[in-house]
């Protein structure tokens, strides 16, 4: 058991936001807690880790935390990111300050030839050291900073540098290195691209310790969780299995309780009627007495908590535009003078299709984004709108709100001369209600924000729709509901997005930037395809190839790209290795100390050999994994 809670009540401004919750997380627990923002997950998480505290009642709910003390508890909390001076390479390698203050101390006791008086500190330091996979620490540095999409080039950066996605990004690296018991994670695929959210799904899959997940990736949680916590209304309720096991089980549980409650009520009635008729008349009126003690005494079934009403988002516009909508041609995309992202850009756009921009952090999909609009300047190319368009525009970035308004004087600064009356059910359509109304834009939440900027968006009746991460910080239930709004949505959509489910859902034609190109993909599945047989493709001429030497000051040859590649896979690979064997050696230590594997001779021989054969094979994987990075 690592922690276990009971009792925990938290009220927020009079609302109570945790009521009486109770959950244990045992060591290899993979857990997703699920629920509508608001609704007290990211409150939960911080009494978990020690950050905040529940609110005290009386006896018997007062409430209760054991943790084991021996367990390390890791938070990666919303949008929270890096900090400092230090270079990113700094940063990590101080996850191992111990071990390296030993490594330094080994290697002062081996320039003195090791005095005898120092022997037996040399010993057990150099067992210390490698018990903690000591030699490995640049291996595991390597692996996740390669995973979370931080090149060698860039690891001398100062952090204090970094883009606020870079430093959120950095700060789960960290985590992964430091490897806590439990393991808790807020939101973590926000900032990350696709191909980091598919290594952290890998990496995760393989943790050792315990995990407890919020996000609204539902692929994310489906590859990872075993099971699922709800919160709704206060209430904290556990489900087995993933995300999807969780909405059947959700489903048949309202279901059932929904009938039970009515079958209730209805032989509620019949006995109060019986009673009502009854009870005054003399030959019936002891059956009378005995349906009211029956009454008195039944347990009441609570109604059923259902579903929270979802938000109602829906666009619609007034004037189709025409049909040949939007053509770029040669544009060149860059961020600043000397920062090209892609050297040449053309496309074309028709009414009524759904197009997808995707490519890693930094690649220029938001760039694209506000160049088509001339909201960024371009140095050379050609953009032309057809006629009749009207565009609304979702900004991934909170630049578009002042963060003093309150929700209602938010709505009101663009719509003057909508009523109170008006505002407050524009607002309602998104679940923004009551006296959330008059919460400022800087203290409500990100998916609070970008409901509100849907609420915004509704009015303004555009037949282009330009979206950057619009499902980012949006609950499950409003991610189902914004998609099926595009989805019916007749006009234009140009959206960025790492919402495998959106992309999967919406995507028409896919326009992935890579390595400073486009290239159009007819959907989603195609561009899936098309990554995978672009590398397949790259490998097989890389084994074909040698290796040939290139003179200095020329380009690398298509042959030497696809050698590039075939290393980059292998090194991944070899990552990969070394984790499962570090696991594998990690439990065959934990056998050995086991009294039980101790007192069966063979046993122990068994486990003994295959100890060693595992070191041996983790050796050789590291040292093919140091050859190869550093050639």
């Amino acid at each position: 058991m690592i922690i276990s809670l009971e009792n925990i009540s938290k009220f927020y401004n009079g609302n109570q936001v945790l009521k009486n919750a109770a959950l244990t997380i045992e060591d290899s627990d993979r857990i997703g807690l699920v629920g509508i923002n608001g609704c007290g997950k990211s409150t939960l998480l911080r009494i978990i880790a020690g950050l905040e505290i529940p609110d005290k009642q009386p006896e018997p709910h007062n409430a209760r935390i054991s943790k084991n003390k021996g367990v390390v508890i890791g938070f990666l909390a919303q949008n929270s990111g890096l900090e400092g001076a230090n270079t990113i390479n700094a940063e990590m390698r101080s996850v191992f300050g111990k071990l390296l203050e030993i490594a330094q101390r080994l290697e002062e006791l081996r320039n003195d030839n090791i005095p005898e008086k120092f022997a037996e500190e040399y010993s057990l330091k150099t067992a210390f050291f490698e018990a903690n996979d000591g030699y490995l620490i640049d291996v595991k540095i390597n692996k996740v900073l390669n995973g979370m999409g931080f090149l060698p080039e860039t690891r001398e950066r100062a952090i204090n540098t970094l883009s606020g996605g870079e430093k959120t990004r950095l700060a789960l690296a960290k985590l992964l290195l430091e490897n806590p018991g439990l393991l808790i994670l807020d939101e973590p695929t926000n900032h990350l691209d696709f191909d980091t959210i598919l290594w952290l799904e890998d990496y995760l899959r393989d943790y050792k310790g315990a995990l407890l997940i919020v996000s609204h990736d539902r692929y994310f949680l489906d590859r990872l969780i075993t099971s699922t916590c709800e919160i709704e209304r206060g209430t904290l309720r556990r489900f087995k299995g993933n995300y999807t096991a969780f909405t059947a089980q959700k489903a048949d549980l309202v279901t059932r309780q929904l009938k039970e409650y009515e079958a209730q009520l209805e032989e509620i009635a019949k006995l109060k009627d019986y009673i009502d008729r009854n009870l005054v008349r003399a030959s019936t009126s002891n059956m009378a007495k005995s349906r009211r003690k029956q009454l008195e005494a039944m347990e009441i079934i609570e109604k059923p908590m259902m579903y929270e009403k979802s938000a109602k988002i829906k666009f619609a516009y007034d004037r189709a535009p025409v049909k040949e909508l939007l053509i770029v041609e040669d544009l060149k995309l860059a961020a600043g003078e000397n920062n090209t992202l892609v050297e040449s850009l053309s496309f074309n756009l028709r009414r009524g299709e759904k197009l997808a921009v995707v490519g890693a952090n930094g690649s220029g999909k938001s760039t694209l984004l506000k160049v088509i609009q001339n909201m960024l300047p371009y140095s050379r190319g050609f953009i032309r709108w057809g006629d009749y368009v009207k565009i609304a525009y979702f900004e991934q970035a909170n630049d578009y709100f002042k963060m003093n308004d309150t929700c209602m004087n938010a709505v009101h600064r663009l719509y003057p001369r909508m009523t109170e009356l008006e505002v407050r059910n524009l607002l309602g359509l998104v679940r923004i209600t009551g006296e959330n109304v008059y919460k400022k834009v800087g203290v409500i939440s990100g998916g609070e924000r970008a409901k509100l900027r849907f609420a915004i968006m509704m009015p303004e009746r555009g037949n282009v729709l330009i979206l950057d991460e619009p499902t980012n910080h949006l609950d499950i239930d409003t991610r189902e509901v914004l998609e099926a709004a595009l989805s019916e949505f007749g006009g234009t959509i140009i959206f960025v997005s790492h919402d495998r489910y959106l992309l999967h859902k919406l995507g028409s034609r896919v326009l992935e930037i890579a390595d400073h190109c486009i290239k159009m993909h007819d959907g989603f599945e195609s561009y899936v395809t098309s990554r995978r047989e672009r590398q397949n493709i790259e490998l097989s001429v890389g084994a074909e190839v040698s290796a040939r030497p290139s003179n200095p000051g020329t380009y690398r040859t298509k042959e030497q790209r696809a050698l590039e590649t075939k290393k980059r896979v292998r090194i991944s690979e070899l990552e990969s290795e070394i984790h499962r064997a570090e696991i594998l050696i990690s439990d065959l230590q934990s056998a050995l100390e086991d009294p039980e594997v101790c007192a069966d001779y063979q046993l122990l021989s068994e486990k003994a050999a295959l100890f060693e054969q595992e070191k041996k094979r983790l050796s050789e994987l590291s040292d093919e994994w140091l050859e190869l990075s550093e050639t």
